[in-house]
């Protein structure tokens, strides 16, 4: 299958080789409505409260995928403040005095035990490189992102393999596309067919039971992005975050353990907000964007 990329929307990777760790910048040309769907045990998040269909927020403005645990989070803080400077966000004020301020939701991944320089997290280290990579993933960001081990995923492994950044697309059958991004730190493995339904399950980054019962298995987390041209609303790219999570459910096993903080993001780069969107529509794309997710996710560590 030929994979297109996906029109208005635009990936930046950076990384640094010293601390084995990466970050991914995710940068739709207009704000974009956005759903989030959490599933894994031990996540770590910015703003995805803000994109519950409930509440105030409409679109957002951009996205932040990063390794490093809690310390990666500050790279959607450098975003932020990057898109603010540009006149992009909601804009408070009027003229020349006007504030913007962006909504730039956050994920990320835990590499902190890789091997890599984690230096900068004891006395007297250095600076996080999170922010300094923020920036470089905005200046790089353009369309059909380089795969394998690159930005959010380069310092990721994926069960007893290295992990790393993969994407996939698909047509969808009345017209428009979907788009399928992954950042894969996985806690199991990585399957090259549909995981088998019995036999012992995989845990190669796991310690002996006692371990894990106590809560000392090494922390992971997979990362996806789905997105489409076609228009959403709120509620609908829920519904398609919910359904993109068996993507992940069809080529990693064991999925959503309590070590992992899986969580899947669904954007529009569609202008418009309609009032509703046909159900049939949401399950195709669901169905399209579990589909691409699975074969982003082997694309990912076959390239790394």
């Amino acid at each position: 299958m030929t994979d297109a990329w996906l029109e208005g929307l635009a990936v930046g990777h950076a990384h640094c080789p010293e601390a084995r760790t990466g970050v991914t910048v995710i940068l739709p040309d207009r704000p974009a409505v956005m759903a989030v769907d959490v599933r894994g045990g031990g996540p770590g998040t910015r703003e995805t409260d803000a994109l519950s269909p409930e509440n105030l927020v409409e679109r957002a403005h951009a996205l932040v995928l990063a390794g490093g645990s809690v310390f990666g989070l500050a790279a959607a803080d450098e975003v932020a403040l990057a898109l603010a400077r540009q006149g992009r966000g909601l804009a408070l004020g009027e003229g020349a005095a006007a504030l913007h301020v962006p909504v730039v939701p956050a994920a990320i991944l835990f590499d902190l035990l890789n091997g890599g320089d984690k230096a900068f997290a004891r006395a007297e280290g250095p600076e996080p490189p999170y922010r300094r990579l923020a920036r470089a993933a905005l200046v790089a960001a353009g369309p059909e992102p380089a795969i394998g081990r690159v930005g959010a995923g380069f310092g990721a492994t994926a069960g007893s393999r290295p992990g790393g950044f993969g994407w996939a697309s698909a047509p969808l059958d009345a017209g428009g596309q979907v788009v399928a991004l992954v950042a894969v730190n996985s806690f199991g493995e990585v399957c090259a067919g549909a995981p088998p339904d019995a036999g012992p399950v995989p845990m190669p980054k796991g310690r002996p039971m006692a371990a894990l019962e106590a809560g000392a298995a090494p922390a992971n987390t997979t990362l996806a992005v789905v997105a489409t041209d076609r228009p959403l609303t709120r509620a609908a790219a829920r519904r398609l975050a919910l359904m993109a999570h068996d993507g992940l459910a069809r080529a990693i096993r064991p999925i959503h353990t309590p070590f992992d903080g899986d969580t899947v993001f669904a954007l529009s780069t569609a202008a418009e907000t309609p009032a509703a969107v046909p159900p049939v529509l949401v399950a195709e794309l669901g169905t399209r964007a579990a589909d691409c997710l699975a074969r982003a996710i082997r694309r990912a560590v076959g390239e790394a």
